[in-house]
């Protein structure tokens, strides 16, 4: 139930957010292109690995029979008929009593079942004394050992890191079907904001808020592009939100949503009749807008405090992206910590603070605050690791109570 009639919580707004939101549709990419993404195929291997039986060793291919007597003090002696190469095109071959001299990944000769290390021998050319006897697949490493042919190399869902794609590689898959990083772009709003690197006059600000959600979109997995700054002008806004369903998945406003007389963003978009604007029952993060505009791209429209637009973005966009990318796992993980200091929260309301977590000796962990409540304290929103959840019913975080923490952690792809 909303915490009151006018407020719907944070469980209900998201949703509403999430409800008909799926995978964006998977592409094909090359290997390198698909770095980080989630593969939205299975995948099996085409041939073995290794493909065929080969040395782990330099050293010389023999038949282990022939080594059983070997010793330091009586080493076996056999005759060198050749040398295998490392991409021997052919198969070589021999007989009993004899050995090769063979290469680190050079194929096994027909007739020989294990490989004797160069150290194991006095290295010889025409003839080899063995000191010490193998086992039969002693440094033989069998075709298939790895992966069998037609065994699943990959599951869909897996993301593509280095060791992935090195896999695929292996196997001559030189592109893959993946899940695309949702385009999120993200348009600051106000006529009060200046770029970086203009020094702001008496009653401006510098916009931090599209930096904080670009990098915030591109840590969740989007491709992210910072649009800049609209001023408070409501046919400008209409034109760039128009010029930007081109190009993205995801529209990101941030500023314009509270009840204002200039709170544009709020203006222009009900009367499109796509995007609701409502409250919810959160601090920092009270008013919030989404919908939909053009072909369905959503569109999540922000409060302009920096914590109020990252605790929103954290518990809104967040999941919204990692939905679209397919992931089964949208939100962040939690961690139950002990709170280091006492701290007041408005009844029927969700309270997001800013906190540092601390991993004790003991494997728990305890979290103390960073900053006041206020949603403008945007040096220690940087000083902050985490966010310490105080839930609706609670008014009152007693110093040594256990709360609910969620880690700010970076790049959980």
């Amino acid at each position: 139930m909303s915490a009151d009639a006018g407020l719907r919580t944070v469980d209900e707004h998201l949703a509403v957010v999430l409800d008909g939101l799926g995978a964006l549709e998977p592409i094909e990419l090359l290997l390198l292109d698909a770095q980080g993404m989630m593969l939205a195929q299975d995948v099996v291997a085409g041939w073995p690995l290794p493909g065929f039986d080969n040395s782990s060793m330099d050293g010389y291919a023999v038949r282990a029979i022939d080594t059983r007597t070997a010793s330091e003090a009586t080493p076996v002696i056999l005759s060198v008929v050749g040398d295998v190469p490392a991409g021997a095109s052919q198969r070589s071959g021999m007989g009993p009593g004899l050995a090769m001299r063979i290469m680190t990944g050079a194929p096994i000769p027909a007739g020989a079942d294990a490989v004797i290390p160069l150290e194991d021998t006095d290295r010889g050319l025409a003839r080899v004394a063995l000191f010490h006897p193998v086992r039969t697949g002693e440094f033989v490493r069998r075709a298939g050992e790895d992966l069998p042919e037609g065994a699943p190399a990959l599951s869909a869902g897996a993301v593509l890191g280095p060791q992935q794609l090195a896999l695929l590689a292996a196997i001559g898959r030189d592109r893959v079907m993946v899940r695309p990083r949702p385009r999120v772009h993200v348009i600051s709003t106000g006529s009060e904001l200046v770029d970086v690197g203009t020094t702001p006059s008496f009653g401006q600000v510098v916009d931090a808020n599209s930096y904080l959600l670009t990098a915030a979109a591109r840590d969740a997995g989007a491709d992210s592009y910072r649009v800049g700054i609209v001023p408070d002008d409501h046919r400008r806004l209409l034109d760039v939100l128009e010029s930007e369903l081109l190009r993205a998945d995801v529209l990101v406003t941030t500023g314009g949503v509270s009840m204002g007389a200039y709170d544009v963003v709020k203006q222009a978009l009900s009367e499109l009749g796509t995007v609701d604007f409502v409250r919810v029952a959160m601090q920092p993060g009270k008013p919030q807008g989404f919908g939909q505009l053009g072909h369905g791209v959503p569109i999540f429209c922000l409060p302009g405090n920096p914590v109020s637009a990252l605790v929103s973005f954290e518990a809104f966009v967040r999941p919204a992206i990692r939905r679209m990318l397919g992931k089964s796992v949208i939100g962040r993980a939690v961690v139950q910590a002990l709170a280091l200091e006492g701290a007041q929260s408005p009844p029927g309301l969700r309270q997001y603070r800013r906190g540092v977590l601390h991993r004790e000796a003991h494997g728990g962990y305890s979290v103390s605050f960073a900053g006041g409540p206020g949603s403008h304290l945007i040096a220690a929103m940087a000083a902050a690791n985490c966010l310490v959840v105080i839930d609706e019913e609670v008014t009152e975080v007693v110093a040594g109570s256990r709360v609910t923490v969620i880690p700010l952690l970076l790049s959980q792809r």
